[in-house]
């Protein structure tokens, strides 16, 4: 049952990700998705607040929002929210190398991944 929740939210995520895609904006900049990105970093904390608050919040309900909406809209929004939380928690040394890491390897991983399909 948890897969459906999931499986829901992610499509939403995902559907509301390629709509923001579609609107007409001519610039060499990312900005669409620097918005999406930042849009999905206000959801997941405004998510994460509330099931800090509330705690009737139910498993399915943050699995669906949490893991299926922000997972489909942007995984930069997991990514804020462990950065966010090694920071807040004093692992200062860990939040760095996480961050640092993220974005050395993921944009190594591209250029790779880019390289490889030329193979």
């Amino acid at each position: 049952m948890n897969f459906l929740y999931v499986g829901l939210g992610g499509a939403l995520g995902a559907i509301s990700r390629y709509a923001i895609s579609l609107i007409p904006v001519k610039t060499q900049f990312p900005i669409l998705t620097l918005i999406t990105n930042i849009i999905g970093a206000i959801i997941i904390g405004f998510i994460v607040g509330v099931a800090t608050s509330r705690k009737d919040i139910s498993p399915n309900t943050l699995l669906f929002w949490k893991t299926g909406v922000c997972g489909g809209f942007t995984t930069f929004s997991t990514f804020s929210l462990e950065a966010l939380n090694l920071i807040e928690n004093k692992s200062y040394y860990y939040g760095g190398l996480y961050i640092a890491l993220s974005l050395f390897c993921c944009i190594l991983g591209v250029y790779l991944g880019k390289k490889i399909s030329l193979i």
